[in-house]
Protein backbone atom coordinates (compact mmCIF):
# COMPACT_ATOMS: atom_id res chain seq x y z
CA UNK A 1 0.00 0.00 0.00
CA UNK A 2 1.28 3.29 -1.10
CA UNK A 3 1.64 6.47 1.44
CA UNK A 4 -1.25 8.17 -0.50
CA UNK A 5 -3.65 5.10 0.08
CA UNK A 6 -2.49 4.55 3.28
CA UNK A 7 -3.44 7.98 4.39
CA UNK A 8 -6.91 7.81 1.99
CA UNK A 9 -7.58 4.77 4.42
CA UNK A 10 -6.91 6.45 7.22
CA UNK A 11 -9.09 9.37 6.03
CA UNK A 12 -12.10 7.03 5.30
CA UNK A 13 -12.05 5.04 8.20
CA UNK A 14 -12.13 8.62 10.54
CA UNK A 15 -14.92 9.37 8.12
CA UNK A 16 -17.40 6.28 9.52
CA UNK A 17 -16.45 6.91 12.87
CA UNK A 18 -17.27 10.53 12.95
CA UNK A 19 -20.27 10.41 11.08
CA UNK A 20 -22.13 13.81 10.00
CA UNK A 21 -23.19 15.54 7.45
CA UNK A 22 -21.20 15.89 4.00
CA UNK A 23 -17.45 14.60 4.53
CA UNK A 24 -17.45 15.69 8.46
CA UNK A 25 -14.06 17.78 7.86
CA UNK A 26 -12.38 14.98 6.69
CA UNK A 27 -12.83 15.75 2.96
CA UNK A 28 -13.40 12.04 1.64
CA UNK A 29 -16.90 11.62 0.74
CA UNK A 30 -18.25 8.26 0.77
CA UNK A 31 -19.24 6.19 -2.08
CA UNK A 32 -20.95 2.48 -2.46
CA UNK A 33 -20.46 0.03 0.18
CA UNK A 34 -18.92 3.01 2.54
CA UNK A 35 -22.39 4.79 2.01
CA UNK A 36 -24.06 2.24 3.13
CA UNK A 37 -22.11 1.53 5.96
CA UNK A 38 -22.29 4.96 7.45
CA UNK A 39 -26.29 4.59 6.65
CA UNK A 40 -26.53 2.20 8.49
CA UNK A 41 -24.38 3.50 11.34
CA UNK A 42 -26.14 6.63 10.58
CA UNK A 43 -29.73 5.24 11.39
CA UNK A 44 -28.68 3.73 14.86
CA UNK A 45 -26.15 5.71 16.46
CA UNK A 46 -27.82 9.26 15.24
CA UNK A 47 -31.32 7.87 16.00
CA UNK A 48 -31.87 10.11 19.50
CA UNK A 49 -33.41 7.13 21.41
CA UNK A 50 -36.90 6.24 19.31
CA UNK A 51 -37.53 10.12 17.82
CA UNK A 52 -35.85 9.95 14.77
CA UNK A 53 -33.51 12.77 15.49
CA UNK A 54 -30.65 13.00 17.81
CA UNK A 55 -26.52 13.86 18.12
CA UNK A 56 -24.08 12.67 15.39
CA UNK A 57 -21.81 9.91 16.26
CA UNK A 58 -18.85 12.98 17.65
CA UNK A 59 -21.26 14.42 19.59
CA UNK A 60 -22.08 17.70 17.32
CA UNK A 61 -25.17 18.77 15.19
CA UNK A 62 -28.36 17.49 14.67
CA UNK A 63 -29.69 15.50 12.28
CA UNK A 64 -32.72 13.37 11.14
CA UNK A 65 -32.29 9.55 11.45
CA UNK A 66 -33.79 6.23 13.12
CA UNK A 67 -34.75 2.97 12.08
CA UNK A 68 -38.28 4.35 12.01
CA UNK A 69 -41.29 2.49 13.78
CA UNK A 70 -41.85 -0.78 12.13
CA UNK A 71 -40.83 -4.50 12.18
CA UNK A 72 -40.10 -4.40 7.71
CA UNK A 73 -38.25 -1.58 8.30
CA UNK A 74 -35.32 -2.74 11.22
CA UNK A 75 -35.66 -6.22 9.74
CA UNK A 76 -34.08 -4.49 6.77
CA UNK A 77 -31.38 -2.76 8.88
CA UNK A 78 -30.86 -5.73 10.18
CA UNK A 79 -29.97 -7.23 7.28
CA UNK A 80 -27.83 -4.21 5.92
CA UNK A 81 -25.26 -4.81 9.24
CA UNK A 82 -25.19 -8.61 8.67
CA UNK A 83 -23.95 -7.71 5.07
CA UNK A 84 -21.37 -4.90 6.08
CA UNK A 85 -20.11 -6.07 9.90
CA UNK A 86 -18.49 -8.85 10.95
CA UNK A 87 -20.84 -10.97 13.46
CA UNK A 88 -19.25 -9.71 16.58
CA UNK A 89 -19.63 -6.06 15.61
CA UNK A 90 -23.34 -6.63 14.47
CA UNK A 91 -24.06 -8.25 17.88
CA UNK A 92 -22.81 -5.09 19.18
CA UNK A 93 -24.80 -2.83 16.88
CA UNK A 94 -28.29 -5.21 17.70
CA UNK A 95 -27.57 -4.69 21.52
CA UNK A 96 -27.45 -1.35 21.42
CA UNK A 97 -30.42 -0.73 19.02
CA UNK A 98 -32.40 -2.37 21.83
CA UNK A 99 -30.75 -0.05 24.71
CA UNK A 100 -31.04 3.05 22.20
CA UNK A 101 -34.20 2.69 20.12
CA UNK A 102 -36.26 0.69 22.44
CA UNK A 103 -36.35 -1.99 20.11
CA UNK A 104 -37.46 -5.00 22.42
CA UNK A 105 -41.08 -4.80 21.89
CA UNK A 106 -40.03 -5.74 17.80
CA UNK A 107 -38.66 -8.93 18.97
CA UNK A 108 -42.01 -10.26 19.84
CA UNK A 109 -42.57 -10.83 15.90
CA UNK A 110 -41.27 -13.59 14.16
CA UNK A 111 -39.52 -12.32 11.10
CA UNK A 112 -37.88 -9.52 13.72
CA UNK A 113 -36.34 -12.74 15.04
CA UNK A 114 -35.52 -14.32 11.94
CA UNK A 115 -33.05 -11.43 10.75
CA UNK A 116 -31.14 -10.95 14.22
CA UNK A 117 -27.47 -12.33 14.60
CA UNK A 118 -28.07 -14.83 17.71
CA UNK A 119 -25.75 -14.53 20.98
CA UNK A 120 -26.07 -14.48 24.51
CA UNK A 121 -27.32 -10.73 25.52
CA UNK A 122 -30.49 -11.34 22.61
CA UNK A 123 -30.92 -14.79 24.54
CA UNK A 124 -31.11 -12.55 27.93
CA UNK A 125 -33.18 -10.12 26.27
CA UNK A 126 -35.52 -12.86 24.93
CA UNK A 127 -35.84 -14.59 28.13
CA UNK A 128 -37.08 -11.07 29.98
CA UNK A 129 -39.97 -10.99 27.04
CA UNK A 130 -40.29 -14.62 27.67
CA UNK A 131 -43.94 -13.90 29.67
CA UNK A 132 -45.02 -11.21 26.97
CA UNK A 133 -44.36 -13.42 23.96
CA UNK A 134 -47.12 -14.33 21.67
CA UNK A 135 -47.31 -17.80 20.70
CA UNK A 136 -46.55 -17.32 17.13
CA UNK A 137 -43.19 -15.96 18.64
CA UNK A 138 -41.88 -18.66 20.76
CA UNK A 139 -41.22 -21.46 18.58
CA UNK A 140 -38.86 -18.75 16.64
CA UNK A 141 -37.61 -17.60 19.72
CA UNK A 142 -37.09 -20.83 21.08
CA UNK A 143 -34.95 -21.58 18.32
CA UNK A 144 -32.90 -18.80 18.78
CA UNK A 145 -31.99 -19.70 22.19
CA UNK A 146 -31.16 -23.19 20.97
CA UNK A 147 -28.52 -22.12 18.38
CA UNK A 148 -27.10 -19.93 21.15
CA UNK A 149 -27.17 -22.83 23.57
CA UNK A 150 -25.87 -25.22 21.05
CA UNK A 151 -22.92 -23.00 19.90
CA UNK A 152 -21.87 -22.51 23.74
CA UNK A 153 -22.00 -26.32 24.30
CA UNK A 154 -20.05 -26.84 21.66
CA UNK A 155 -17.09 -24.54 22.68
CA UNK A 156 -17.14 -25.69 26.19
CA UNK A 157 -18.97 -28.81 27.10
CA UNK A 158 -15.84 -31.26 25.92
CA UNK A 159 -13.65 -29.73 28.01
CA UNK A 160 -15.45 -29.32 31.05
CA UNK A 161 -16.32 -33.00 31.24
CA UNK A 162 -12.38 -33.80 30.76
CA UNK A 163 -10.98 -31.39 33.50
CA UNK A 164 -13.96 -32.42 35.70
CA UNK A 165 -13.77 -36.24 34.95
CA UNK A 166 -9.74 -35.56 36.06
CA UNK A 167 -10.65 -33.91 39.02
CA UNK A 168 -13.30 -36.40 40.36
CA UNK A 169 -10.31 -39.08 39.58
CA UNK A 170 -7.60 -37.19 41.51
CA UNK A 171 -10.39 -36.71 44.14
CA UNK A 172 -10.75 -40.73 45.03
CA UNK A 173 -6.98 -41.09 45.83
CA UNK A 174 -6.07 -44.53 47.50
CA UNK A 175 -2.90 -45.78 48.80
CA UNK A 176 -2.49 -49.13 47.56
CA UNK A 177 -3.79 -48.40 44.10
CA UNK A 178 -3.96 -51.19 41.37
CA UNK A 179 -1.02 -50.36 38.69
CA UNK A 180 -3.18 -48.66 35.48
CA UNK A 181 -4.20 -46.45 38.43
CA UNK A 182 -0.99 -45.33 39.91
CA UNK A 183 -0.47 -41.68 39.78
CA UNK A 184 3.03 -41.44 39.03
CA UNK A 185 3.41 -37.71 39.14
CA UNK A 186 2.33 -37.77 42.81
CA UNK A 187 4.48 -41.33 43.36
CA UNK A 188 7.48 -39.79 42.29
CA UNK A 189 7.53 -35.99 43.81
CA UNK A 190 6.53 -38.33 47.48
CA UNK A 191 9.27 -40.56 46.58
CA UNK A 192 12.05 -38.02 45.64
CA UNK A 193 14.56 -39.23 48.78
CA UNK A 194 14.55 -42.79 47.83
CA UNK A 195 16.42 -41.67 44.54
CA UNK A 196 19.21 -44.17 43.79
CA UNK A 197 22.08 -42.17 41.77
CA UNK A 198 24.23 -45.28 40.35
CA UNK A 199 20.73 -46.06 39.12
CA UNK A 200 19.38 -43.02 37.93
CA UNK A 201 16.11 -43.83 39.46
CA UNK A 202 13.42 -43.84 42.23
CA UNK A 203 12.38 -46.62 44.40
CA UNK A 204 8.51 -45.73 44.94
CA UNK A 205 8.01 -47.43 48.65
CA UNK A 206 4.81 -45.40 48.97
CA UNK A 207 2.47 -45.79 46.18
CA UNK A 208 0.05 -43.06 45.35
CA UNK A 209 -3.19 -43.79 42.86
CA UNK A 210 -6.53 -42.97 42.08
CA UNK A 211 -9.75 -45.30 42.09
CA UNK A 212 -11.25 -44.17 38.20
CA UNK A 213 -14.83 -42.85 38.40
CA UNK A 214 -17.38 -45.82 38.09
CA UNK A 215 -20.85 -45.50 37.60
CA UNK A 216 -21.60 -43.96 41.35
CA UNK A 217 -22.01 -40.69 42.11
CA UNK A 218 -19.03 -39.11 43.57
CA UNK A 219 -19.41 -35.60 44.28
CA UNK A 220 -23.08 -33.19 44.30
CA UNK A 221 -23.00 -29.89 42.58
CA UNK A 222 -25.87 -27.37 43.64
CA UNK A 223 -25.51 -23.86 41.11
CA UNK A 224 -27.58 -21.45 43.01
CA UNK A 225 -28.81 -18.67 40.11
CA UNK A 226 -29.70 -14.95 40.58
CA UNK A 227 -32.25 -13.98 37.86
CA UNK A 228 -32.45 -10.83 38.51
CA UNK A 229 -32.65 -8.74 35.03
CA UNK A 230 -28.30 -7.67 35.73
CA UNK A 231 -27.75 -11.40 35.71
CA UNK A 232 -29.25 -12.33 32.47
CA UNK A 233 -25.30 -13.51 30.71
CA UNK A 234 -24.96 -15.59 34.02
CA UNK A 235 -28.23 -17.23 33.57
CA UNK A 236 -27.09 -18.49 29.97
CA UNK A 237 -24.26 -19.90 30.90
CA UNK A 238 -24.90 -21.53 34.00
CA UNK A 239 -27.82 -23.46 32.81
CA UNK A 240 -25.17 -24.61 29.87
CA UNK A 241 -22.56 -25.52 32.18
CA UNK A 242 -25.45 -27.51 34.61
CA UNK A 243 -26.84 -29.34 31.51
CA UNK A 244 -23.14 -30.45 30.93
CA UNK A 245 -22.97 -31.44 34.40
CA UNK A 246 -25.98 -33.52 34.39
CA UNK A 247 -24.83 -35.47 31.71
CA UNK A 248 -22.16 -36.50 33.93
CA UNK A 249 -23.09 -39.68 35.68
CA UNK A 250 -20.77 -39.39 38.32
CA UNK A 251 -21.92 -35.54 39.61
CA UNK A 252 -25.10 -35.27 40.85
CA UNK A 253 -26.08 -31.76 39.76
CA UNK A 254 -29.41 -29.61 41.28
CA UNK A 255 -29.70 -25.89 39.45
CA UNK A 256 -32.07 -23.82 40.91
CA UNK A 257 -32.81 -20.21 40.09
CA UNK A 258 -34.02 -17.20 42.72
CA UNK A 259 -35.05 -13.56 42.65
CA UNK A 260 -37.77 -13.25 45.79
CA UNK A 261 -38.96 -16.79 45.14
CA UNK A 262 -37.43 -20.20 44.58
CA UNK A 263 -37.54 -22.47 41.47
CA UNK A 264 -35.83 -25.76 41.45
CA UNK A 265 -35.20 -26.71 37.28
CA UNK A 266 -32.98 -29.88 38.57
CA UNK A 267 -35.98 -32.06 36.60
CA UNK A 268 -35.45 -29.66 32.97
CA UNK A 269 -31.30 -29.98 33.26
CA UNK A 270 -31.68 -32.41 30.12
CA UNK A 271 -32.45 -29.59 28.24
CA UNK A 272 -30.89 -26.06 28.58
CA UNK A 273 -33.30 -24.17 26.38
CA UNK A 274 -35.95 -25.42 28.95
CA UNK A 275 -34.06 -24.32 31.92
CA UNK A 276 -33.75 -20.88 30.25
CA UNK A 277 -37.44 -20.86 29.37
CA UNK A 278 -38.12 -21.79 33.31
CA UNK A 279 -36.35 -18.89 34.37
CA UNK A 280 -38.34 -15.13 34.77
CA UNK A 281 -35.53 -12.20 34.85
CA UNK A 282 -36.02 -9.39 36.60
CA UNK A 283 -37.53 -8.63 40.23
CA UNK A 284 -36.07 -8.28 43.70
CA UNK A 285 -33.43 -10.72 45.22
CA UNK A 286 -33.49 -13.09 47.84
CA UNK A 287 -30.33 -15.28 48.71
CA UNK A 288 -30.71 -16.21 51.98
CA UNK A 289 -34.17 -17.64 50.97
CA UNK A 290 -31.99 -19.44 47.77
CA UNK A 291 -29.64 -20.51 50.62
CA UNK A 292 -31.96 -22.02 52.86
CA UNK A 293 -33.68 -24.16 50.03
CA UNK A 294 -30.32 -25.36 48.77
CA UNK A 295 -28.99 -26.13 52.39
CA UNK A 296 -31.87 -28.43 52.85
CA UNK A 297 -31.27 -30.52 50.03
CA UNK A 298 -27.72 -31.06 50.71
CA UNK A 299 -27.84 -34.71 52.42
CA UNK A 300 -23.66 -35.43 51.85
CA UNK A 301 -21.75 -32.31 53.00
CA UNK A 302 -18.34 -33.57 52.40
CA UNK A 303 -19.13 -34.46 49.22
CA UNK A 304 -21.02 -31.49 48.16
CA UNK A 305 -19.96 -28.04 46.29
CA UNK A 306 -22.33 -25.17 45.85
CA UNK A 307 -22.20 -22.20 43.33
CA UNK A 308 -23.62 -19.08 44.04
CA UNK A 309 -23.62 -17.06 41.20
CA UNK A 310 -24.68 -13.67 42.39
CA UNK A 311 -23.86 -10.10 42.21
CA UNK A 312 -24.97 -9.83 45.94
CA UNK A 313 -27.42 -7.17 46.20
CA UNK A 314 -29.27 -9.23 49.40
CA UNK A 315 -33.17 -7.96 49.39
CA UNK A 316 -33.40 -10.80 52.58
CA UNK A 317 -32.29 -11.00 55.68
CA UNK A 318 -28.10 -10.46 55.38
CA UNK A 319 -27.12 -11.85 58.71
CA UNK A 320 -29.25 -15.72 58.04
CA UNK A 321 -27.88 -15.33 54.56
CA UNK A 322 -24.06 -15.20 55.70
CA UNK A 323 -24.78 -17.71 58.66
CA UNK A 324 -26.17 -20.34 56.41
CA UNK A 325 -22.56 -20.00 54.49
CA UNK A 326 -20.59 -20.71 57.74
CA UNK A 327 -22.97 -23.26 58.49
CA UNK A 328 -22.70 -25.09 55.33
CA UNK A 329 -18.82 -24.69 55.15
CA UNK A 330 -18.56 -25.90 58.69
CA UNK A 331 -20.45 -29.07 57.82
CA UNK A 332 -17.70 -29.85 55.06
CA UNK A 333 -19.43 -27.94 51.49
CA UNK A 334 -17.40 -26.29 49.18
CA UNK A 335 -18.92 -22.87 48.75
CA UNK A 336 -18.06 -20.68 45.44
CA UNK A 337 -19.76 -17.28 44.81
CA UNK A 338 -19.29 -15.71 41.80
CA UNK A 339 -19.95 -12.45 40.90
CA UNK A 340 -20.77 -13.24 37.45
CA UNK A 341 -20.26 -16.10 34.93
CA UNK A 342 -19.59 -14.41 31.67
CA UNK A 343 -17.10 -12.66 29.20
CA UNK A 344 -18.05 -9.07 30.58
CA UNK A 345 -16.07 -8.91 33.83
CA UNK A 346 -17.13 -8.01 37.25
CA UNK A 347 -20.95 -6.56 36.92
CA UNK A 348 -21.89 -3.39 39.80
CA UNK A 349 -21.76 -5.63 43.09
CA UNK A 350 -22.56 -5.60 46.62
CA UNK A 351 -18.85 -5.20 48.20
CA UNK A 352 -19.93 -5.53 51.88
CA UNK A 353 -21.35 -8.80 51.02
CA UNK A 354 -18.38 -9.42 48.96
CA UNK A 355 -16.00 -8.91 51.76
CA UNK A 356 -18.15 -10.93 54.47
CA UNK A 357 -18.33 -14.04 52.48
CA UNK A 358 -14.34 -13.13 52.12
CA UNK A 359 -13.89 -13.67 55.70
CA UNK A 360 -15.77 -16.48 56.05
CA UNK A 361 -13.14 -18.18 53.53
CA UNK A 362 -15.43 -17.70 50.23
CA UNK A 363 -13.91 -15.46 48.34
CA UNK A 364 -16.44 -13.86 45.54
CA UNK A 365 -15.13 -13.29 42.16
CA UNK A 366 -16.48 -12.75 38.63
CA UNK A 367 -15.33 -16.11 36.22
CA UNK A 368 -15.65 -16.22 32.73
CA UNK A 369 -17.14 -19.08 31.25
CA UNK A 370 -13.52 -20.48 29.99
CA UNK A 371 -12.25 -20.55 33.77
CA UNK A 372 -15.71 -22.27 35.18
CA UNK A 373 -14.26 -25.57 34.41
CA UNK A 374 -11.22 -24.87 36.79
CA UNK A 375 -12.75 -23.29 39.34
CA UNK A 376 -15.03 -26.20 39.65
CA UNK A 377 -12.34 -28.71 39.17
CA UNK A 378 -10.71 -27.11 42.28
CA UNK A 379 -13.23 -27.18 44.54
CA UNK A 380 -13.58 -30.78 43.92
CA UNK A 381 -10.45 -31.77 44.54
CA UNK A 382 -11.00 -29.17 47.69
CA UNK A 383 -7.67 -26.92 47.04
CA UNK A 384 -7.62 -23.18 46.56
CA UNK A 385 -9.70 -21.77 43.44
CA UNK A 386 -7.94 -20.30 40.66
CA UNK A 387 -9.04 -16.54 41.16
CA UNK A 388 -8.73 -14.56 38.97
CA UNK A 389 -5.60 -11.31 39.38
CA UNK A 390 -8.36 -8.61 38.45
CA UNK A 391 -10.83 -10.45 41.53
Amino acid sequence: MTTHDAADERLRRWRLVLGGDSADGTGRALTGQDAAMDGALTALYLGGGGGGTGTSRKGGGNRSAGLGASAPSVARWLGDIRTYFPSSVVQVMQRDAIQRLGLSALLLEPEMLEAVEPDVHLVGTLLSLNKAMPETTKETARAVVRKVVADIEKRLATRTRATLTGALDRSARINRPRHRDIDWDRTIRANLRNYLPEYGTVVPERLIGYGRASQSVKKEVVLCIDQSGSMAASVVYASVFGAVLASMRSISTRLVVFDTAVVDLTDQLDDPVDVLFGTQLGGGTDINRALAYCQSQITRPADTVVVLISDLYEGGIRDEMLKRVAAMKASGVQFVALLALSDEGAPAYDRDHAAALAALGAPAFACTPDLFPEVMAAAIEKRPLPIPDTA
